[in-house]
């Protein structure tokens, strides 16, 4: 008996088969499939042969691959019984439940009492096939490891693309060779990480940014997490997701997996990435409203740091205002006896001596100004010099004699006291104080990898919400440490790294387009001496770089020379009269031949227009600029492109091209064939060009 599921969507299709009611396998995952392709011709054709030194048939490297099975690699579940043995379950077809592009497989070993369900969702309109896996027991049980349903490799991969980093150096993308064995990447700090993000791409060989085949996948979990990419000894390939191992603790008989996000890509890498960002900004991300455009954010932390003073945060308000700001947050600095940070966490109260009078008399002023007032808390946290830590020592999470990490530690969020008191100090500060935006800062990895305290903080934030839908929560861990698709259920902007450096910043921002888009991802124009990096950058190129994203300022306002001044308003400008249509727009990142260059394209949702950002990093290897082709455009169309900066032209430009002096008509054809011819450009600097659909 054979059994079979076939999910299609406009841009792929997805076949699973099964036989004698055993666990499916994907048969095929790729480009869409005609209707009259039978599923049972394509499962025969999908048969391996047999050889020596194998065993008389091939384990099927199922969507939970059984151990039971003679499954030669990482089986899909690792679960112990309440007396430490190892359970090896033989799942068993119980029913399916298929309504529309939403399929729900269910599995039993009656023996071990152990019930087994696959979910798959697939969303035509961001092209994202989603699913996950739960497991229950009759008896309570221990889990080691359960993975998101699992999917096959393909072979005409030769490389996979993960993506590592650190603190102000995320999204570092790293190019894996396959081999025989496993590649584990694993989070273990409690978060999702500025080290392990947990996605992955596997272009097929050929594939770049703008064409061949490619494969995404993206766990959607803020905590730890693992995954595997194994090459089997007969050479399939397997790709698994879930939380890290042995994230549960002690003995339960319900699990789950979070949602883990794939897609089908013939487009290249830019087919993932345009997916990861439709479907997170139209089926994931939720404003409290929608209609409103993101306003021009300023934030004090790298103008004050902890020097609150009245008078000189109502001056640099007011220079923000001047430059384009609409929403002024106040950071790190105003609460408890907090002057440095070895003291407070936990204290969520105003610090009189800086405030004798609360936050009102900033507030007002900030609201007379006509910006919104936003506010940093960290309330995960606690400083052992804190009046919560003196009161609840018990609260903490780990051991009282461990490392500190930035001198704090980490309320233990699975307990419902420490939700209750979090929850009930935050919207005491929501209720008396006119405040539109929280900072929510995570500084400190967990000194032990649990699920609890994860849910814990989805519970807090959900109820944070539905109490106070109005306010807008971002998302902040020592800049880029929790970003996924699961915390961003609960808040609408991601702070994608404490990097104000412009140069590093367009390479985090690069990596993170294949998973984020615009409008969600936080990029400020930082001090003209970057606090992290050293290093000096034109304020055209830090305003260019921070205008791609969600704009704001980080700066203190009071070191611009008019000139500087005036640059950063026409940016911001620029970003205002755009900002509409942007906040829908694919990005598509360029393929450069030159090493030198980082670029991308923003493509409105109706295609009618475009913004190319042509970013020189380096000096070139070569004199003259490479041409650079664009993507996305219609090739019978035609377009009319202007080069927004050219008043920039450096004086060793010294030829005619086009764009230089004048507007360029051309074909989509002629664009994305031949490509731009851009004046020279010195390291450290941007061309803007805006196109028009004619």
């Amino acid at each position: 008996m054979s059994q079979f599921w076939r999910l299609d969507g406009p841009l792929q299709t997805l076949v699973l088969a099964a036989k004698q009611k055993r666990l499916p396998q994907v048969i095929y995952w790729g480009p869409p499939l005609p209707a009259s392709d039978d599923c049972t011709a394509l499962a025969a054709a999908h048969a391996l042969d047999v050889t020596g030194g194998m065993l008389d048939a091939n384990p099927d490297l199922s969507i939970c691959p059984e151990a039971s099975q003679s499954f030669p690699g990482q089986p899909g579940l690792i679960c112990r019984d309440a007396l430490g043995c190892v359970l090896r379950p033989e799942f068993r077809f119980v029913k399916d439940l298929a309504q529309g592009k939403n399929l729900c497989l269910t599995y039993a070993d009656e023996d071990l009492g152990l019930t087994y369900e696959a979910h798959f969702e697939l969303t035509d309109s961001s092209n994202i096939l989603t699913c996950w896996s739960r497991l229950e027991a009759t008896q309570p049980l221990m889990l080691n490891w359960l993975a998101a349903p699992v999917f096959p490799a393909t072979q005409l991969s030769d490389a996979m693309i993960s993506f590592s980093g650190r603190w102000i150096g995320e999204f570092q993308t790293h190019s894996i060779p396959w081999r025989a064995g496993i590649h584990k990447r694993e989070s273990r700090t409690g978060r999702s990480g500025h080290e392990h993000f947990p996605g992955l791409i596997l272009p097929e060989i050929g594939a770049r940014n703008t064409t061949g085949r490619a494969y995404g996948f993206h766990y959607g979990w803020s905590g730890g997490h693992q995954m595997i990419a194994e090459e089997l000894p007969d050479g399939r390939r397997q790709i698994q997701f879930g939380h890290a191992c042995d994230s549960h603790d002690g003995l339960a008989q319900s699990f789950e997996t979070a949602k883990l996000h794939t897609v089908f890509s013939d487009n290249g890498f830019n087919g993932c990435g345009i997916a990861f960002q439709r479907h997170l900004r139209d089926h994931i991300l939720t404003f409290p409203k929608a209609s409103l455009p993101r306003p021009v954010h300023y934030n004090c932390w790298e103008a004050i740091y902890f020097d609150h003073d009245l008078a000189s945060l109502k001056d640099i308000a007011t220079r923000a205002k001047d430059l384009g700001a609409e929403r002024f947050v106040l950071d790190d600095g105003w609460f408890g006896q907090r002057d440095d940070d070895s003291s407070s966490l936990g204290d969520w109260q105003i610090d009189a001596r800086k405030y004798p009078d609360g936050l009102d008399p900033l507030i007002d002023h900030v609201k007379s100004l006509g910006l919104q007032f936003g506010l940093w808390v960290e309330p995960e946290m606690v400083n052992p010099d804190s009046n919560l830590y003196r009161a609840h020592p018990d609260w903490v999470l780990g051991p009282h004699d461990q490392l500190l990490g930035r001198q704090q530690m980490v309320l233990d969020m699975a307990r419902d006291e420490v939700q209750s008191h979090l929850y009930d100090c935050i919207s005491a500060l929501l209720e008396s104080y006119d405040i539109g935006y929280l900072k929510w800062d995570h500084n400190r990895i967990l000194p032990l990898v649990n699920v609890t305290q994860t849910q814990g903080i989805y519970a807090l934030l959900a109820r944070l919400r539905a109490a106070f839908p109005h306010v807008e929560i971002e998302s902040c861990a020592s800049g880029g440490g929790r970003i996924d698709f699961g915390i961003l259920q609960h808040c609408q902007r991601v702070w994608l790294s404490d990097s104000n450096d412009a140069l590093e910043r367009s390479q985090i921002q690069h990596g993170a387009a294949l998973f984020l888009p615009s409008l969600v991802t936080g990029s400020h124009v930082g001090p003209r001496l970057c606090h992290t990096s050293g290093r000096v950058f034109d304020m055209r190129y830090r305003a260019w770089v921070a205008a791609q994203r969600h704009m704001g300022f980080e700066m203190d306002p009071r070191e611009l020379e008019a000139q500087e001044a005036q640059v950063l308003s026409e940016v911001t400008q620029w970003y205002k009269d755009n900002r509409g249509w942007l906040a829908t727009a694919d990005i598509l990142r360029l393929d450069s031949s030159d090493p030198s260059v980082l670029a991308e394209m923003q493509l409105a949702s109706d295609a009618s227009r475009f913004v190319v950002f042509f970013n020189q990093l380096h000096s070139a290897q070569q004199i003259l600029p490479r041409p650079l082709r664009l993507t996305g455009l219609d090739p019978k169309a035609r377009y009319v492109l202007h080069l927004r900066n050219r008043d920039e032209v450096s004086k060793l430009s010294r030829g005619a091209p086009l764009l230089k002096s004048q507007d360029l008509q051309a074909s989509g054809a002629w664009l994305m064939t031949h490509g731009l011819h851009l004046p020279y450009a010195m390291p450290g600097s941007i061309w803007v060009v805006e196109g028009q659909k004619l």
